[in-house]
Parts: structure tokens; sequence; C-alpha cells
């Protein structure tokens, strides 16, 4: 029974931390490992991600049924680039620092990328890059975020604020390129890594699907109401805690 709660307990820290600029990799690892979890605690962080995979797939669910019934050829596009970007830069750098320990200071390096984005969309001088632009330089942040500790979503944010697009745009469009590099991560991991997806696991991913769907409507919602330099602010202190309580004193 206390291992069904630990798990629960880290589904539910991956169904919010998958949608925030905080590694949620890094923050369900570093748990993981704190509560001494049987297994790889980066390879289980990763098996977490198929619970915030399907929460995005249901939270979106008309976009998704678009690409698949092929009548949004925008957003596919978008999607083609960012995946066949960011899927051979992931397999890279993951198979690079498989073995890493994971630091602080690419959360933030997140963090002062937020900053700067806040600071030029206050200003109203921001960078406008095309789409493809956008979803080029937005893909390889994805990729490089199979670091540990780099925020995929804060690093994708800050690549998508260069396309000139509003804040639930935004977040819309990091959490949909999310989809296919799970669906590879995660696949890879039940087929490489078996021993994370033990039967025992599972209650974690429907804490992690439930708690992720539950937080994303309620970020998507908020964002809609808040200036996004405002919101890029947030996101960017959000950053800075996760630094400040990694290397206070324990």
């Amino acid at each position: 029974m206390a291992d069904f709660f630990i798990y629960v307990i880290l589904g539910a820290l991956q169904g919010i931390f998958e949608w925030i600029p905080i590694s949620s990799e890094g923050v369900v690892a570093l748990a993981a490992q704190s509560l001494k979890v049987g297994v790889n605690p980066v390879d289980f962080a990763l098996f977490l991600h198929l619970g915030t995979l399907m929460a995005a797939l249901c939270y979106y669910w008309r976009d998704w049924l678009k690409v698949f019934s092929l009548k949004d050829w925008r957003l596919i596009k978008f999607l083609a680039i960012t995946t066949a970007i960011s899927l051979p830069i992931g397999f890279i750098v993951y198979k690079t620092v498989e073995s890493a320990t994971i630091g602080v200071g690419l959360l933030l390096l997140t963090g002062a990328c937020l900053l700067f984005t806040a600071y030029f969309q206050s200003k109203k001088t921001s960078i406008r890059l095309g789409q493809t632009q956008t979803a080029i330089f937005a893909g390889v942040l994805q990729g490089i975020a199979a670091l540990p500790g780099f925020s995929r979503s804060g690093s994708t944010i800050f690549g998508l604020s260069f396309g000139g697009l509003g804040p639930a745009q935004i977040l819309r469009l990091s959490y949909l390129m999310s989809v296919p590099a799970v669906v590879a991560s995660t696949g890879y991991t039940l087929i490489f890594k078996g021993e994370s997806a033990s039967f025992a696991a599972w209650p974690a991913i429907a804490a992690s699907f439930i708690v992720g769907f539950l937080f994303l409507d309620i970020l998507t919602k908020v964002s809609a109401r808040v200036n996004f330099a405002k919101f890029a602010l947030i996101f960017a202190g959000l950053c800075f805690v996760g630094v400040a309580l990694e290397i206070l004193p324990k």
C-alpha cells in the first residue's frame, strides 16, 4: 500500500510539472530517487510521460482529429517539422547523458530565457519569425530538452514566443508538439527499459493522466487572461524557485 501512494505521488508530480517550465523529468527522477523506487529514476520519469501524453491527446482531441483526418495542413506541417528535428537531437542527447546526474544549470538557463522573453514582450519589440522558422527553432529546443533539468515546456514556450503568437496559442502548440516526441521516448522506454513499466507502476500513470488533464485545463484558461509578458515572467519565477530549492541546504 505504501508503494501505491508513492507511485500516485510521483504521477501527480508528473501531471503538474509537465506543463510548467520546471523539468518534470528532473523533478520526478529526483523524487523517485529520494523515495527509493526500485528502477532507474530517469527511465521511470520518462515512462510517466505516458499519462500526460494521454492528457494532451484528450484535451486537444479536436486538433488531433483534424490532424489525423488531414484537415489542418498548417498544423500538420508544423508538427512534421518539429518532430523531424527534435527526435534525432533528443535521442542523441539522451544517449549522451543517460547516466548523468541532474543539475540546475539548465533550469537556470530556461528561467533566463523566459525573462528575456518577458522583457521583449513588455517592450513590444519581439522578433517575429515565420511559421517554418519558428517550428525549426522550437524543434531544436525540444530536442535539447532531453537534457535532465532542461524544461521542455519552458524551452519550447521561449522558442514559440518568437512566432508572434498569443499565450494560449503558444501553450497549445508547445503541448501538441510534445506528443510525437513523448510517443517516441515512451515507446523506447517500454521496449528497452521494460522494468520501469511494471504493473505496480501503473497507478502512477493514472495519477499523471488525471492531474495532468486538470492542471492543463487550469493553465490554459489562466493563460488566456494574462498578458504574455507577465505570463513569461511568472514561468521564469517558477524556474528560479526550482533552482533555489535545489541549491538550498537540505
